[in-house]
C-alpha cells in the first residue's frame, strides 16, 4: 500500500500562484497530478517519474505548471502559476507503475485538495 497526502490547495485570484505537495509513504515508479471540476471527468495534469525521466504535461497547463520531485522526502510538487478560473478543481495526486495520462494506470490516490481561482 502507498499512502498519499496532499496539501497546498486554497483560494487564489486569477494570475496568482499556488504550490501543491504530495507526500508518499513509499515511492512507486511514477507520480501524477489529476484534477476534477464539478460535473466533469477527472483529467490529467502532469506526471513525473522518481528515476529522473522527463516530466510531461497536459496542453492546458504547459508553460504555467511545473511538476517536480524531492526523492529524499518522497514528495512531489505541482507549482501552478498564472492560474485561471478554469483551473478551479479538486486536484488529486496519484502513484503507480507508470507515468501515463490515463487515470486507470495508477493504483493509489490521495484524498484531493481544492483549488479555487477567482476571476
Amino acid at each position: 500500500q502507498v499512502q498519499l497526502e496532499e496539501s497546498g490547495g486554497g483560494l487564489v485570484q486569477a494570475g496568482g500562484s499556488l504550490r501543491l505537495s504530495c507526500a508518499a509513504s513509499r515511492r512507486t515508479f511514477g507520480m501524477a497530478w489529476f484534477r476534477q471540476a464539478p460535473g466533469k471527468e477527472r483529467e490529467f495534469v502532469a506526471a513525473i517519474t522518481w528515476s529522473g525521466g522527463s516530466p510531461y504535461y497536459a496542453d492546458s497547463v504547459t508553460g504555467r505548471f511545473t511538476i517536480a520531485r524531492d526523492n529524499a522526502k518522497s514528495t512531489v510538487y505541482l507549482q501552478m502559476n498564472s492560474l485561471k478560473p478554469e483551473d478551479t478543481a479538486v486536484y488529486y495526486c496519484a502513484a503507480g507503475p507508470s507515468h501515463l495520462a490515463s487515470p486507470g494506470t495508477y493504483n493509489y490516490w490521495g484524498q484531493g485538495t481544492q483549488v479555487t481561482v477567482s476571476s
